[in-house]
Protein backbone atom coordinates (compact mmCIF):
# COMPACT_ATOMS: atom_id res chain seq x y z
CA UNK A 1 0.00 0.00 0.00
CA UNK A 2 1.38 3.34 -1.08
CA UNK A 3 1.47 6.27 1.27
CA UNK A 4 -0.39 9.34 0.24
CA UNK A 5 1.91 12.34 -0.07
CA UNK A 6 1.46 14.64 2.88
CA UNK A 7 0.59 18.25 2.16
CA UNK A 8 3.44 20.61 3.07
CA UNK A 9 3.43 21.58 6.70
CA UNK A 10 2.55 25.28 6.97
CA UNK A 11 4.65 25.54 10.11
CA UNK A 12 7.70 24.14 8.27
CA UNK A 13 7.16 26.63 5.43
CA UNK A 14 7.00 29.46 7.93
CA UNK A 15 10.23 28.31 9.57
CA UNK A 16 11.98 28.19 6.17
CA UNK A 17 10.69 31.66 5.30
CA UNK A 18 11.86 33.06 8.63
CA UNK A 19 15.28 31.43 8.22
CA UNK A 20 15.65 32.90 4.72
CA UNK A 21 14.58 36.31 6.04
CA UNK A 22 17.16 36.15 8.83
CA UNK A 23 19.90 35.16 6.37
CA UNK A 24 18.99 38.09 4.08
CA UNK A 25 19.04 40.54 7.01
CA UNK A 26 22.40 39.21 8.29
CA UNK A 27 23.91 39.47 4.79
CA UNK A 28 22.65 43.06 4.47
CA UNK A 29 24.12 43.96 7.87
CA UNK A 30 27.48 42.41 6.97
CA UNK A 31 27.59 44.24 3.63
CA UNK A 32 26.70 47.57 5.25
CA UNK A 33 29.28 47.01 7.97
CA UNK A 34 31.98 46.27 5.40
CA UNK A 35 31.03 49.35 3.37
CA UNK A 36 31.15 51.47 6.52
CA UNK A 37 34.57 50.04 7.38
CA UNK A 38 35.82 50.80 3.85
CA UNK A 39 34.51 54.36 4.14
CA UNK A 40 36.16 54.78 7.54
CA UNK A 41 39.41 53.35 6.20
CA UNK A 42 39.29 55.74 3.24
CA UNK A 43 38.50 58.68 5.50
CA UNK A 44 41.32 57.70 7.88
CA UNK A 45 43.73 57.47 4.94
CA UNK A 46 42.64 60.89 3.65
CA UNK A 47 43.03 62.49 7.08
CA UNK A 48 46.49 60.96 7.59
CA UNK A 49 47.61 62.03 4.12
CA UNK A 50 46.33 65.57 4.75
CA UNK A 51 48.28 65.66 8.02
CA UNK A 52 51.51 64.62 6.26
CA UNK A 53 50.96 67.18 3.50
CA UNK A 54 50.29 69.89 6.09
CA UNK A 55 53.44 68.99 8.00
CA UNK A 56 55.39 69.06 4.72
CA UNK A 57 53.96 72.47 3.79
CA UNK A 58 54.81 73.95 7.20
CA UNK A 59 58.36 72.59 7.11
CA UNK A 60 58.88 73.86 3.57
CA UNK A 61 57.55 77.34 4.38
CA UNK A 62 59.81 77.56 7.44
CA UNK A 63 62.85 76.45 5.45
CA UNK A 64 62.07 78.85 2.60
CA UNK A 65 61.80 81.74 5.07
CA UNK A 66 65.25 80.85 6.47
CA UNK A 67 66.67 80.56 2.95
CA UNK A 68 65.36 84.02 2.11
CA UNK A 69 67.01 85.39 5.26
CA UNK A 70 70.27 83.68 4.26
CA UNK A 71 70.12 85.15 0.76
CA UNK A 72 69.59 88.62 2.28
CA UNK A 73 72.61 88.12 4.54
CA UNK A 74 70.55 87.95 7.73
CA UNK A 75 71.74 84.40 8.53
CA UNK A 76 75.36 83.24 8.35
CA UNK A 77 76.47 80.37 6.14
CA UNK A 78 77.15 78.15 9.18
CA UNK A 79 73.72 78.92 10.66
CA UNK A 80 72.07 78.13 7.31
CA UNK A 81 73.97 74.86 6.99
CA UNK A 82 72.78 73.86 10.49
CA UNK A 83 69.21 74.86 9.62
CA UNK A 84 69.50 72.86 6.39
CA UNK A 85 70.73 69.75 8.23
CA UNK A 86 67.76 69.92 10.62
CA UNK A 87 65.42 70.53 7.68
CA UNK A 88 66.75 67.55 5.73
CA UNK A 89 66.33 65.30 8.80
CA UNK A 90 62.71 66.50 9.15
CA UNK A 91 62.08 65.90 5.45
CA UNK A 92 63.42 62.35 5.73
CA UNK A 93 61.09 61.78 8.67
CA UNK A 94 58.12 63.11 6.70
CA UNK A 95 59.06 60.88 3.77
CA UNK A 96 58.89 57.75 5.95
CA UNK A 97 55.36 58.62 7.06
CA UNK A 98 53.98 57.84 3.60
CA UNK A 99 55.09 54.23 4.08
CA UNK A 100 52.83 53.79 7.11
CA UNK A 101 49.69 54.76 5.19
CA UNK A 102 47.28 52.08 4.03
CA UNK A 103 45.51 53.60 1.02
CA UNK A 104 42.33 52.21 -0.51
CA UNK A 105 43.06 50.71 -3.93
CA UNK A 106 42.00 53.77 -6.01
CA UNK A 107 44.43 56.02 -4.08
CA UNK A 108 47.61 53.94 -4.40
CA UNK A 109 48.83 55.85 -7.48
CA UNK A 110 48.26 59.26 -5.89
CA UNK A 111 50.08 58.20 -2.72
CA UNK A 112 53.04 57.02 -4.81
CA UNK A 113 53.10 60.40 -6.57
CA UNK A 114 52.93 62.37 -3.30
CA UNK A 115 55.85 60.32 -2.01
CA UNK A 116 57.82 60.93 -5.24
CA UNK A 117 57.13 64.65 -4.88
CA UNK A 118 58.52 64.69 -1.35
CA UNK A 119 61.51 62.58 -2.41
CA UNK A 120 62.31 65.01 -5.24
CA UNK A 121 61.95 67.94 -2.84
CA UNK A 122 64.36 66.26 -0.42
CA UNK A 123 66.87 65.76 -3.25
CA UNK A 124 66.38 69.41 -4.20
CA UNK A 125 67.10 70.53 -0.65
CA UNK A 126 70.20 68.31 -0.53
CA UNK A 127 71.48 69.96 -3.72
CA UNK A 128 70.64 73.35 -2.22
CA UNK A 129 72.78 72.49 0.81
CA UNK A 130 75.66 71.73 -1.55
CA UNK A 131 75.12 75.13 -3.19
CA UNK A 132 75.26 76.80 0.23
CA UNK A 133 78.50 74.95 1.03
CA UNK A 134 80.27 75.50 -2.30
CA UNK A 135 78.58 78.47 -3.97
CA UNK A 136 78.52 76.39 -7.19
CA UNK A 137 75.59 77.69 -9.22
CA UNK A 138 75.23 74.39 -11.08
CA UNK A 139 74.08 72.77 -7.84
CA UNK A 140 71.57 75.60 -7.37
CA UNK A 141 70.29 74.96 -10.90
CA UNK A 142 70.06 71.24 -10.10
CA UNK A 143 68.11 72.09 -6.94
CA UNK A 144 65.70 74.26 -8.93
CA UNK A 145 65.24 71.50 -11.52
CA UNK A 146 64.47 68.93 -8.82
CA UNK A 147 62.07 71.36 -7.16
CA UNK A 148 60.23 71.76 -10.48
CA UNK A 149 60.06 67.96 -10.76
CA UNK A 150 58.68 67.80 -7.21
CA UNK A 151 56.02 70.35 -8.12
CA UNK A 152 55.03 68.34 -11.21
CA UNK A 153 54.73 65.15 -9.16
CA UNK A 154 52.56 66.97 -6.65
CA UNK A 155 50.25 68.37 -9.34
CA UNK A 156 49.89 64.86 -10.80
CA UNK A 157 49.29 63.45 -7.31
CA UNK A 158 46.53 65.97 -6.63
CA UNK A 159 44.88 65.22 -9.97
CA UNK A 160 45.12 61.47 -9.35
CA UNK A 161 43.76 61.87 -5.81
CA UNK A 162 40.82 63.98 -6.96
CA UNK A 163 40.05 61.57 -9.82
CA UNK A 164 40.05 58.62 -7.39
CA UNK A 165 37.90 60.58 -4.95
CA UNK A 166 35.32 61.58 -7.56
CA UNK A 167 35.11 58.09 -9.08
CA UNK A 168 34.59 56.63 -5.61
CA UNK A 169 31.72 58.96 -4.79
CA UNK A 170 29.70 57.99 -7.86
Amino acid sequence: MKKKPQPPNPRKRLQIAITIGIVVIVVAIVINYNLDQANLSGQRFGNNLAFIQSELKNETLSFDANLTMYEKGQISKDQMLNITDVHIAKMKNILTKYDSLNPPEPFIASLRLFRLSTQAQLESDTALKEWIQTGDNSTRAKSDQLLQQSFQYEMNALQSFNNAKSSGSQ
